[in-house]
């Protein structure tokens, strides 16, 4: 009886949770739907191409969406469930309260962690191949039209800053380059300047480079070099992935820690980088969080229309989260000591509330 209970209020989660899933999905895939026009109209893009980048678009939307659409789910089959007394019969039936919100509970900690598994292997893979349509195919500006920026500590202390404008991947070689070696003490020793830098035999070679070199008392001496070797910390493998993932939220985990492990990022690059790492984990059991303090809000019947007053709370209920969750990355960003606290902080606190709720909902 008890798995035939299961099986039942799962079916019943599943009708709602779908319709949650397809109308939250439209309605942040109209932002792409017109950019298919803009793409077509504005860069001339082949009509194939800018389809199939709006698909490679569609995994990083569907793991958005999915703890609104599980909300939007769990809050309609419980008003469902308790507006036609279906809940009292069960509780009449010797059935608790805990009981009946077991398989929805379990259903949420079994879509976080599908969530969790989508983030990490279809997403970044995605994420890549809309760069490279975007990008090569479609704008024909190569796969960094983006400024780059590599952090590379010295051998004698201090570090290496370099600043690129972009980066032609068929030549292997860096447009606009900028490069900014500091002492110890962060005092700028000496700057580069060159139209072009090319990888050959695990160097950068320099063009045309200007070197002004900063002595003891601060006066500048200028030279310029033809051809000037300068190692930057990074192969073009590697400035191929953070070109096309400048984006550190559309990195896997696993790239994120590669990347943050390479001490090439600037401090303020180390610190976004940590915050995402950290909150790459803690997103996906929002599908759980979500559930959890849908069901108080179900178990009480809805006045009215029940889809309209179900998605307008969840409508608000996913704002004050995201409002939540958007400041707690702010501070994570500026106190990398606490990244990992802020990036579980909305999910406790929503948990919090949510067992409070239900417990009060219990002793009913």
């Amino acid at each position: 009886m008890m798995r035939t209970l299961d099986r039942y209020i799962v079916r019943e989660l599943g009708g709602p949770s779908l319709f949650g899933l397809s109308a939250f999905s439209l309605i942040f895939a109209a932002t792409y739907i017109l950019n298919i026009s803009r793409l077509v109209s504005d860069d001339h893009a082949p009509i194939w191409a800018a389809i199939e980048y709006f698909i490679y678009q569609m995994p990083q939307i569907i793991v958005l969406v999915i703890p609104m659409a599980l909300l939007l789910g769990t809050l309609l089959a419980l008003q469902r469930l308790s507006g036609e007394s279906e809940l009292t019969a069960m509780k009449a039936g010797g059935i608790s309260l805990n009981r009946i919100v077991r398989p929805v509970l379990l259903t949420g900690l079994a879509v976080s962690f599908l969530s969790l598994a989508l983030q990490e292997l279809f997403v970044p893979f995605a994420q890549e191949r809309a760069a490279y349509l975007l990008n090569d195919v479609i704008r024909h500006v190569g796969i960094a039209a983006a400024g780059l920026d590599v952090s590379t500590p010295l051998p004698g202390g201090g570090h290496q800053l370099t600043a690129a404008g972009g980066y032609d991947a068929a030549r292997a070689t860096l447009r606009d380059v900028t490069v900014i070696q500091y002492d110890r003490g962060n005092v700028p020793q000496q700057i580069i300047f060159s139209a072009e830098a090319r990888f050959l035999a695990n160097m950068w070679l320099f063009t045309n480079a200007r070197t002004y070199h900063f002595d003891a008392d601060g006066t500048a001496v200028s030279s310029i070099d033809p051809l000037l070797r300068i190692d930057l910390g990074e192969d073009p493998s590697r400035i191929v992935q953070r070109a096309s993932n400048n984006n550190p939220d559309e990195l896997s985990r696993a790239q994120l820690h590669d990347i943050i492990s390479s001490n090439t990022l600037s401090d303020l690059q180390q610190r976004k980088y940590r915050s995402a790492y950290d909150a790459k984990l803690a997103q996906p059991f929002a599908c759980l969080v979500f559930t959890l303090i849908a069901l108080p809000f179900g178990l009480r019947p809805a006045r009215g229309s029940g889809a309209s007053v179900g998605f307008g709370l969840a409508v608000a209920i996913v704002f004050v989260y995201y409002v939540i969750l958007t400041i707690a990355r702010g501070v994570a960003t500026s106190e990398p000591p606490i990244s990992v606290y802020c990036a579980w902080a909305p999910n406790l606190l929503f948990s919090g509330i949510g067992i409070t709720m239900l417990r009060r909902a219990a002793a009913q």
